[in-house]
């Protein structure tokens, strides 16, 4: 298939001449081709180098890799039948590819001699860091098993792979086949004009007459938050939370105990106690019983704090509605008249100062203060779907750094949530420092007839915080691409993204773009005292959820449940002292919870609280010698996004901060000191 665009040369990718019967041979041909170079490798008679080993295996299968990011970002932003189809077929394919490599005994062997001399070789930092992560991978993927332990983990490895697409597959599903149709305006009753012009014109576009609404997020959450009729808060809150739980095709209660069941054996056959074992083994928190202390510590100095705010918003519901028990649909709506009433704010009072337009042109603006970057929009470049922006990143000197791909809106296809990933990384090769091509995608609500979007102040947060992590790849600068930008230890991967959230707060940083999108007055200084009094409000209770998701994910992977539980007895086993409110029996979080049964978060939720730590402490700094300080700027650029993984998290922190990490200042901005 010579004219398979998979298959010719490319800089940026080549979305509309790609077709989908493009990708099984393009797969096929480019694993071929990868199987080459490992064999070449493999079989060199010379003596293992560093060179000739860890540096040709780094690099032998760069346009594979490439592929596969274009496919699989597809899969999650402009998906269809024939790609999941094509994502089935091509899954257990390059698990096996992957197999190949990391059991292959004459491979090890080579990467075996050069990882026994690494005391005596001259290699720098990144190659050492290199070298090590090489030998991981292989010793951590079962080159050290017996050949019958090596065929267990290939067939564990091949059927996980399939379990966590049919998972993916499933809650989307559930996601798209949910419509709630409303046809009397007086049902609304308090929903904003925006979200009713949404609404609106989601019904239009079905054909249908009245207001639709759906279980994607710029829908579903201002009708939980602000919708008066309890009764259709509830039968939207139960749909959102009978994601693969439902009595149908999509039901994912067997697969969650499936995947589970396989990790656990996986991390058993490797000689670990637990998949939590395996995983932290590469984390900086380092152990099983580290994670639980970190997030045990947080729930005592949480909980106090969580139940104060849950009794004073049940009073404030039975007050204002002789409400008497609150329920799970009931806490987003009483939390925001709660939040109207002691701040006299509420986000549509701040949605009209933040056009998506405005915010992301703040965000460049924050990112040209900082660390002296050019954002250019292009129309050069090909993109995937019509939604889709490009810019153009260079530094003052106009030296390209990367492209920036962004996309912001839901629809079909394309699954809930909002991410940073990449089309092509960062490395430097034969004396070409080859730049990267990073994405960021969310599920902003569209502009309407009279409006351009319009974002929520949390919406303005989530941009802040793929935009951090956007600016960790662009501002890549290794040498190797598997240790270039977010290729980290999966509880410092957040520390860009959630430092860069603290500007959304910050007065000078709102004064570069939070203007009103029909008159451009700036916001006024009463809502930046408001926004910024109001960051901590429930914030007890913001924490003791994140850590209630941290705990039931250890709870899954620390060990193998008791198999005569249900997915939602032991669900509702490990929530019973973290809620305040009743359980929901129709409901299940395990089984749309994403990030740990289809994405990379499988015992490492906890990191996203970990990660807060090291932003608060890092954002002190900022605070402390000025939020748009160059030389703090400069040290977090250079210490930290633009070393990717080079050395340990602990080492690039502290040679940013200057000392380590602790939590105080997250305790002091969060209220619970």
């Amino acid at each position: 298939m010579s004219q398979n665009p998979l298959l010719l040369p490319f800089d940026a990718a080549p979305f509309s001449n790609i077709k989908n019967e493009h990708f099984i041979p393009a797969f096929d041909e480019l694993i071929t081709n990868a199987k080459v170079c490992i064999q070449a490798i493999s079989q060199n008679t010379d003596k293992p180098t560093f060179e000739n080993t860890i540096a040709a295996l780094e690099y032998s299968s760069q346009q594979l890799s490439r592929v596969s990011s274009i496919f699989f970002n597809l899969n999650s932003a402009q998906t269809s039948d024939e790609i999941q189809k094509i994502a089935q077929e091509v899954s257990p394919k390059l698990t096996t590819f992957g197999n190949d490599i990391t059991l292959n005994e004459l491979l090890f062997k080579r990467v075996k001699v050069v990882y026994d001399q690494r005391e005596s070789l001259d290699l720098s930092d990144e190659a050492q860091m290199l070298l090590k992560k090489h030998y991981l991978s292989f010793s951590r993927n079962g080159a050290l098993l017996n050949p019958r332990q090596k065929e267990q983990l290939r067939t564990i490895d091949n059927e996980l792979s399939q379990q966590k697409l049919k998972f993916g597959e499933h809650v989307l599903a559930d996601t798209q086949d949910f419509q709630m149709l409303i046809t009397n305006i007086e049902d609304l009753e308090g929903l904003p004009d925006s979200a009713l012009s949404a609404a609106k014109i989601l019904a239009n576009s079905k054909d249908q007459e009245g207001w639709l609404f759906t279980l994607d997020y710029p829908s579903y959450i201002p009708f939980m938050k602000y919708v008066k009729s309890r009764e259709l808060r509830k039968k939207l809150a139960l749909a959102f939370g009978a994601k693969g739980f439902q009595n149908n095709e999509n039901n994912n209660e067997a697969i969650v105990k499936r995947i589970v069941t396989l990790r656990h054996e996986r991390a058993l056959l490797l000689g670990y106690a637990s998949h939590a074992d395996f995983t932290l083994e590469q984390r900086m928190a380092g152990s099983s019983k580290a994670v639980f202390e970190f997030l045990n510590d947080l729930k005592v100095k949480a909980y106090p704090a969580a139940q104060k705010e849950f009794e004073t918003l049940t009073a404030f519901a039975k007050d204002l509605d002789g409400l008497e028990v609150l329920e799970k649909w009931d806490i987003s709506y009483y939390s925001e008249k709660l939040k109207q009433a002691t701040f006299d704010l509420n986000d549509e009072v701040l949605k009209p100062y933040f056009s998506l337009e405005k915010v992301l042109n703040g965000a460049f603006e924050v990112a040209t203060r900082l660390f002296d970057l050019k954002f250019e929009k292009t129309t050069e470049i090909d993109v995937y779907h019509s939604e889709v922006s490009v810019y153009r990143v260079t530094d003052q000197a106009s030296n390209f750094l990367a492209y920036l791909y962004t996309d912001f809106h839901p629809r079909s296809g394309k699954r809930a949530g909002a991410w940073m990933t990449s089309f092509k990384g960062q490395c430097q090769k034969e004396g070409v420092n080859h730049r990267p091509h990073i994405s960021i995608v969310c599920n902003f609500t569209r502009p309407t007839e009279d409006t351009p979007a319009l974002l929520t102040f949390g919406e303005v947060t989530t941009l802040f915080h793929e935009f951090g992590h956007a600016l960790h790849g662009m501002l890549a600068n290794t040498k190797y691409p598997s240790l270039s930008g977010t290729h980290v230890f999966w509880d410092f991967v957040e520390l860009p993204s959630q430092v860069m959230e603290n500007w959304c707060y910050q007065k000078e940083a709102l004064e570069l773009f939070a203007y009103h999108y029909n008159n451009e007055e700036l916001i006024p200084m009463d809502l930046i005292k408001k926004i910024k009094k109001a960051a901590s409000f429930q914030e007890g209770m913001a924490c003791l959820r994140q850590l209630s998701l941290g705990l039931l994910d250890m709870a899954w992977h620390s060990g193998l449940p008791d198999a005569t539980l249900s997915v939602k007895d032991f669900e509702r086993k490990q929530f019973k002292s973290l809620s305040f409110v009743a359980d929901v029996p129709e409901n299940c979080m395990s089984t749309a919870f994403s990030h740990i049964f289809q994405g990379g978060y499988a015992a490492g939720y906890y990191s996203y609280k970990w990660a807060e730590v090291l932003d608060a402490d890092a954002f002190a700094y900022f605070e402390a010698e000025g939020i748009f300080n160059k030389k703090v700027a400069t040290a977090f650029k250079t210490e930290v996004l633009e070393k990717g993984g080079t050395q340990s998290p602990e080492v690039l922190y502290q040679n940013f901060r200057g000392k380590k990490p602790d939590s105080i200042a997250l305790l002091k901005r969060s209220g619970l000191l």
